[in-house]
């Protein structure tokens, strides 16, 4: 950049977009979105596999699924900032390359260390491409109706790939795990094919806040690498006690820069309002229940079942797939009903089904374990969409964007930290099906505590006591 940019006020275009494909743009919309949500998904049926291959204890398959998730949702926020700064397309392309590397990285890597690093390297990958997929459709797509459409089938993507996910790790798991990983690149020439029919994007001077996303990294990579190594360490242990140091003083960092900060991550004044505060605990929770499961429930299958790993990704399915059916029925329960109501029957739905799998006996045969698994899908799927709407609804128009960030970011770092804090618990039990009731009864309790929490929720539309 040149001094005269710097000149421009915050905010004012560098230059006008041209006008390109909007099938071109929902198409790279949607395969960006779909591999993103895919990896969240598709690796957790292969982790036994890794490590009979790469060897390794259950500390190190956890970096495998959290390496991901937490570079992912550490810079979600910055992701938004630098497609504003340097257009949405430029950033896609940024974000599907490094992406598309960093896969094939995993998918060669000749130990655990290296595959981590790579899985580290797609999450920053995916934080690129998941914020720029919607702005590119925002940008080629007009007309607000075919708009909406758009979006809609952009979220289907993502639907289809948690869907998918187990079933296709299990599949290529059975083959070889390094192919669940390089089948991005096909998939991510694709993507980058189709970008270049999109227009060029509008690009604004947006300042970066540096230390703020600085600390927000080192706070979250220190608690998840206490709560992971904790249990092998020992939770009184010199790295363990530093690390939970370290998280404190970055925390400290990050709210002071956003206090004080010119152009703050993350506006603090958003968390006054009560219906913003407990929308985004809901949202984490849901996800520390969501992940959760699925990681412990795929070392359940496989290390205590003696299940492969296709009929594990199968045994996933009735749960993963209600998540995509059931969310359009959630979005009529809402508007007939208000949020609260689907909301918090969602939470008490996926409360039910972790306490079946607590109460189930050891004896119980896997597909009637699969079975107790879809409550917990059927309450995901009931409780995100109104959360969203009512998060949405309770900030200014003009905040939607920096409200939506936020909300996927505690979303992501819910999922990280509850497979962070799940397979602590595996990690200190000597029997893996004690270990699974104790972290289960755990996040059902957790949850259930936000369900109540949650009731305390209002709809915007109606007069409330609240200061905004």
């Amino acid at each position: 950049m040149t001094g005269e940019t710097s000149t421009r006020p915050v905010g004012v275009a560098t230059s006008r977009p041209a006008s390109g494909s909007p099938r071109a743009a929902l198409a790279v919309a949607m395969l960006g979105f779909f591999v993103v949500a895919l990896d969240s998904q598709v690796v957790n049926v292969a982790l036994p596999t890794i490590r009979d291959d790469l060897g390794g204890n259950l500390s190190a398959l956890q970096w495998v699924v959290t390496g991901y998730t937490l570079s992912f949702s550490a810079l979600l926020l910055f992701g938004g900032t630098f497609s504003e700064r340097i257009g949405a397309r430029r950033a896609y392309g940024v974000g599907m390359v490094l992406f598309v590397v960093a896969s094939a990285l995993c998918g060669l890597a000749p130990n655990l260390v290296l595959l981590v690093v790579a899985r580290i390297l797609q999450g920053v990958g995916a934080a690129l491409i998941t914020p720029t997929s919607l702005a590119l459709i925002r940008q080629e797509f007009t007309d607000a109706a075919a708009r909406t459409r758009a979006i809609a089938y952009w979220a289907m993507g993502g639907s289809v790939a948690a869907a998918a996910g187990p079933i296709l790790g299990g599949v290529l798991a059975q083959v070889d795990w390094r192919w669940i990983f390089l089948l991005n690149l096909p998939v991510g020439v694709v993507a980058l094919l189709a970008l270049s029919r999109v227009g060029d994007s509008p690009r604004r001077i947006v300042p970066f806040d540096t230390v703020g996303q600085v600390a927000a990294v080192v706070a979250l990579a220190a608690l998840t690498f206490a709560v992971i190594e904790g249990a092998d360490l020992g939770y009184g242990s010199t790295p363990v006690l530093v690390a939970y140091a370290l998280t404190v003083l970055a925390a400290m960092v990050f709210l002071r820069t956003q206090v004080r900060g010119a152009h703050p991550m993350v506006p603090l004044d958003l968390f006054r309002s009560r219906r913003v505060a407990v929308s985004l605990v809901a949202a984490f929770m849901g996800m520390v229940g969501f992940y959760g499961l699925v990681f412990v429930q795929g070392l359940y299958f496989q290390q205590a079942r003696g299940l492969d790993p296709l009929t594990t990704g199968l045994l996933f399915l009735p749960m993963t797939g209600l998540v995509a059916l059931l969310n359009p029925l959630a979005a009529r329960v809402a508007l007939r009903f208000g949020p609260v109501v689907p909301i918090v029957g969602g939470q008490l739905v996926l409360v039910a089904g972790l306490v079946g799998l607590v109460l189930a006996p050891a004896t119980t045969a896997p597909w009637a374990v699969a079975v107790l698994m879809i409550p917990v899908g059927v309450g995901g799927s009931f409780t995100v969409p109104p959360l969203t709407t009512l998060l949405l609804d309770a900030v200014p128009a003009e905040r939607a964007g920096t409200a939506s960030g936020v909300l996927n970011t505690a979303r992501q770092v819910g999922g990280s930290l509850g497979v962070a804090a799940v397979g602590a618990v595996l990690a200190s039990q000597a029997d893996l099906l004690h270990g699974q009731r104790i972290a289960l009864s755990a996040v059902a309790v957790l949850v259930a505590a936000t369900a109540a929490l949650s009731l305390t929720l209002h709809h915007p539309s109606r007069p409330t006591k609240e200061t905004p």
